[in-house]
């Protein structure tokens, strides 16, 4: 069986071959990634600008213990985030 396009008799086997290789084509060259440039900024992280942003003042020891915790929490997290690398 074959079909007629643009006036010309094509078989199904080179229809086929022809999608699927446009297909796997398209798929190898949307993940073969791009160039490798670092991200070096003049300008703080996000995370920094946050925590700049947000003034933690405590109005009692109980909220300072509370913020303490708190800054202890997040610098655990940014080094368990620093130390394993990129995914």
């Amino acid at each position: 069986m074959s079909y007629v396009i643009f006036g010309r008799a094509i078989k199904n086997e080179y229809i086929t071959l022809s999608v699927l290789g446009s297909v796997f084509g398209g798929a190898f060259l949307a993940t073969r990634g791009g160039s490798k440039q670092e991200a070096k900024s003049a300008t703080p992280s996000v995370i920094e600008r946050v925590k700049e942003a947000i003034p933690l003042n405590a109005g009692s020891s109980e909220e300072e213990e509370l913020m303490n915790s708190i800054r202890k929490y997040i610098a655990e997290a940014e080094k368990e985030a620093s130390g394993s690398g990129n995914h």
